[in-house]
């Protein structure tokens, strides 16, 4: 397959060589990435400002905006082909529950189905500074290669992640839903050098929904949790009830 393969940890990020060295093996692999890290960009768009593109002695593109930014300039503009799939990560830490809103590395994923190619985000259920990424990225790259005989539907990306442990620790791959977390802490106030207030989001919310079937218990029991997301938000279940009241409103 030809692969667009993007990121939001950036263009030097460990867990983007190790997935292009393991998808490069059977693939043809085209790295556009961030210039800096973008994690918790989410969906965003750099808009007041041009893009700049560089191109790296290793010959991945590194470019000054969002993962979403890299995904449309490299369909765009700058690959002389298209994709077959995007395919964005290795992510440095999980993107479970909720957290797949604000990811960078999903959302680099979901701008590769809106634009109508099949799409992937992987990630590693590990923050540590030495983490090993290369046993994820062998697993993503066999998921990845299935994609060729068992096509995703056309509205949906998958999210895989994997548990940092030892292979012969991991039990399998399990298809999860998205479990869910509380409310994040609330923001902590400090201040800098110069006595002005400064603010940083604090802890992520504890987790709320680990049952049997989620991303988190997949996780937790050393599972690789393969979820698919709907790229279309519309709460479909919603439509009929808000039909009942909603058209009796007078305008």
């Amino acid at each position: 397959m030809k692969i667009l393969l993007s990121n939001d940890d950036g263009v030097h990020a460990r867990g983007l060589k190790a997935l292009y060295d393991a998808l490069s093996v059977a693939h043809d692999v085209r790295v556009i990435a961030p210039d800096r890290n973008c994690s918790g960009a989410s969906n965003s768009l750099t808009l007041v400002n041009p893009l700049r593109l560089h191109k790296m002695d290793s010959g991945f593109y590194s470019v000054t905006g969002t993962p979403t930014d890299c995904v449309h300039i490299g369909v765009n503009k700058l690959l002389d082909f298209e994709p077959d799939i995007v395919v964005s990560g290795i992510n440095h830490g999980a993107n479970l529950g909720d957290d797949v809103i604000y990811s960078g590395t999903v959302a680099a994923a979901t701008e590769g189905r809106h634009m109508g190619l099949p799409a992937v985000a992987v990630s590693l259920d590990s923050f540590a500074p030495d983490a090993d990424f290369s046993i994820a990225a062998n697993i993503a790259a066999k998921i990845i290669s299935q994609i060729q005989t068992h096509p995703i539907p056309s509205d949906q990306i998958l999210n895989i992640n994997v548990p940092a442990v030892g292979l012969d620790e991991i039990n399998g791959v399990k298809t999860t839903r998205c479990g869910k977390r509380h409310q994040a802490d609330t923001m902590v106030k400090t201040q800098d050098p110069f006595g002005r207030d400064v603010f940083w989001y604090g802890a992520i919310g504890k987790i709320k929904d680990a049952a049997e079937g989620t991303d988190f218990a997949a996780i937790k029991n050393n599972y690789v949790s393969v979820t698919p997301l709907t790229v279309d938000m519309t709460a479909h279940q919603s439509v009929t009830l808000l039909e009942n009241w909603i058209t009796q409103i007078q305008i």
